[in-house]
């Protein structure tokens, strides 16, 4: 379950830490309909943080998907460096094939070395001392692992929401089918006196 932040005034709303606000939970729907006049505002503005919530999810989601995609690839890119941080300067070359496409391999001869480079994006590749290289690679690891965490988090936050929002959509639209079956009871109970009246 995830934590709620604390609101700072009694006007801020309560979020989740990163901001995602909590869903009303309704309790007694007269606290937020007094009559029927306002149900369908208020099945309306529900219906809005429904779609909402689902939007954030979806998006959640996906960053989440795109992080499960990257950390193998940090992870490999880091152990690569860790091996060579690990060859001795006297070594002879490795021989190893290396990808240049998704089915396309090349052979290459790699000597002990002191640097590597490494892809930051953008068709931007730098030159990197080992240790530093190391060290930014693991950075980038743990950034990504913590992300992924705050997003598995997120998304059970907002199936939470949704969950919580849905049951007080459902507890408004009964509210208002009870309320319209008095209501309909109460004009055909005024109908029978009427008929039944011996003045009538």
């Amino acid at each position: 379950m995830a934590t709620v932040a604390k609101p700072e005034s009694s006007n801020d709303a309560p979020t989740n830490p990163r901001g995602i606000p909590v869903a009303p939970f309704v309790d007694k729907v007269e606290d937020y309909v007094t009559d029927r006049s306002q149900v369908e505002s208020t099945i309306n503005s529900f219906k809005e943080m429904i779609s909402k919530y689902q939007f954030m999810e979806t998006q959640t989601h996906r960053r989440a998907g795109g992080l499960k995609d990257k950390i193998p690839d940090i992870q490999k890119t880091l152990d690569t460096v860790r091996f060579l941080k690990a060859r001795k300067p006297d070594a002879e070359p490795i021989e190893t094939t290396f990808e240049l496409n998704d089915t396309l391999y090349a052979k290459a001869e790699i000597p002990p070395t002191d640097e590597v480079y490494l892809w930051l994006g953008a068709n931007v590749m730098l030159a990197y001392p080992i240790p530093e290289a190391e060290d930014l690679l693991q950075s980038k690891l743990s950034t990504a692992k913590t992300s992924l965490a705050n997003c598995e988090e997120d998304l059970d936050f907002l199936r939470e929401q949704i969950t919580t929002l849905e049951v007080a959509f459902a507890r408004v639209y009964n509210w208002d089918v009870a309320e319209r079956r008095k209501a309909r009871e109460a004009g055909e109970s005024i109908e029978d006196k009427k008929t039944t009246s011996p003045n009538g």
